[in-house]
């Protein structure tokens, strides 16, 4: 099957792989959620509470000096887990910290409100130039008595680094989106295979519409399973049985009416031919009979002579229908061919003019040949008005030989839009109230499939000046040629 940029195969692994992409990337993002936030949180708990331990077993005297609150908050840093922390205090106006660099920027103001309204302590994670930390705030209490005790006013306030924390969430981070790229990639491969499971049975449809297409009617698509697809290929195989049997009724229906045709054409030609032997006769004596008894056998000596062409012209069809037209080609001059048709009509006079050009040879059936022109020119005075013309002139092709390119032209109305799609249907006539009008409605018909059987065309169309014409394109082969 011809490979489309955005075919149903491309289509079908994008939505696999956008499904996985979805799947992997939700499934890693919230095992990196969950991941994340138990490390933190087993980190942050274990920091608070080591660090309200610290603070409520220490005890507080007053006065408080800053030298032994220094002391004191170093000995409170020193047992900070999970790991060192680094201990500040606010008293008032005084501030300490453990000895080491202060880190009171970190402490943020929300963090010194909620350590203010929350006498259990109060804790936050902050971020500074790129490093993260974990900010406790804790309030102290003085012992009053063995169960008393009063505030302080001494704020504690414990600064953890979370580097370690942070890189293993990193880490994390990164473990997800590295295992992602992977998984996409091994998706990838179920996704070819699904989508060929798929688009199997659409090229089987695909061969089997295009083998019914071209005539093989037994065609049949093989089912495979019980999913919607095994029901589509069962209802083609249905519909292609039943239109099966629809086409094979419908050709001998054909069959039978064609033969039907030609059997009643030639059983029609004997009695046909005698009776228009005996036609002759009597319009020969017609002259001595009385007016009404002449009249009498000119209609039926006239109509006897449409019988015997409407035969001839049913055994001509029967004859294409049935494929046992035959070619028999010749070298011949065009325009004398087409002079010798006309002049065998006793079409000499004003009403047919010509515009040949001499000298024009092809191969091409006379026989035929003339029919064509015949029922061309015929039709023309008949439906059309004189006078009629005929043109002959050769064109040249790019590719093939020369066409050979005769026109009828009329000086009549023309033709209607709405017949011209069915001028050179069998027994169609324009104006379907003229039912017994001179022509057999075959005329046309007949000269199409002349022009095909010489593998060529014809057209008819109206001129702009009004009036009918008829283009009849024919490949202009001739007898060297074809040595």
């Amino acid at each position: 099957m011809r490979t489309r940029a955005f075919g149903l195969r491309t289509r079908l692994v994008l939505a696999f792989l956008l499904v996985a992409a979805v799947s992997a990337g939700t499934t890693a993002a919230l095992t990196y959620r969950e991941a994340r936030n138990a490390l933190l949180k087993t980190a942050q708990d274990t920091a608070v509470s080591s660090f309200r331990d610290e603070v409520q077993q220490t005890g507080w005297t007053l006065p408080v000096q800053k030298e032994g609150l220094e002391e004191l908050l170093r000995e409170i840093a020193r047992k900070g887990k999970p790991r060192p922390w680094v201990v500040f205090a606010e008293y008032g106006t005084l501030r300490a910290s453990s000895g080491e660099n202060p880190v009171s920027t970190v402490i943020t103001p929300e963090l010194r409100r909620a350590a203010r309204g929350h006498p259990q302590g109060s804790f936050q994670r902050v971020v500074k130039d790129g490093v993260p930390y974990l900010t406790i705030a804790m309030p102290t209490v003085f012992k009053t008595g063995p169960r008393g005790v009063l505030p302080s006013g001494i704020v504690l306030y414990a600064v953890m680094r979370m580097s370690d924390e942070q890189t293993n969430v990193d880490a994390l981070l990164t473990a997800a989106r590295d295992g992602a790229l992977p998984g996409l990639a091994v998706a990838l491969i179920p996704g070819l295979i699904a989508a060929r499971s798929v688009l199997r049975p659409v090229r089987e449809l695909r061969k089997a519409a295009q083998g019914m297409g071209s005539g093989r009617l037994d065609t049949r698509i093989p089912v495979r399973g019980s999913d919607e697809l095994a029901d589509l290929a069962r209802t083609f195989n249905q519909s292609a049985a039943q239109l099966e049997r629809s086409v094979h009724e419908l050709r001998e229906a054909e069959a039978r009416a064609r033969r039907f045709a030609s059997d009643v054409s030639h059983e029609l030609r004997t009695p046909l031919a005698g009776m228009l032997a005996v036609t002759e006769v009597l319009d020969e004596d017609a002259g001595r009979l009385d007016p009404d008894t002449a009249r009498a056998v000119r209609l039926v000596s006239a109509e006897t002579g449409k019988l015997a062409v409407l035969v001839e012209d049913l055994m001509e069809i029967s004859r294409f229908d049935a494929r046992a037209a035959e070619l028999h080609a010749d070298d011949i001059d065009v325009a004398e061919a087409i002079r010798k048709t006309l002049h065998n009509r006793h079409w000499t006079d004003d009403r047919v003019r010509t515009e040949l050009a001499d000298g024009i040879r092809a191969r091409l059936d006379p026989r035929r040949f003339d029919v064509v022109i015949a029922n061309l020119v015929g039709n023309a005075l008949r439906h059309g008005r004189a006078p009629v013309t005929v043109r002959l002139r050769t064109e040249a092709r790019s590719s093939g030989p020369a066409a050979l390119i005769i026109e009828v032209l009329d000086s009549g109305p023309g033709i209607r839009p709405e017949v011209l799609p069915h001028i050179f249907d069998r027994f169609y006539k324009a104006d379907a109230a003229r039912t017994r009008s001179a022509g057999s409605g075959l005329g046309l018909a007949i000269t199409l499939e002349n022009v095909r059987l010489h593998g060529g065309t014809i057209h008819a169309g109206n001129l702009p000046a009004g009036g009918a014409v008829f283009t009849v394109d024919i490949p202009q082969r001739t007898q060297e040629a074809d040595g």
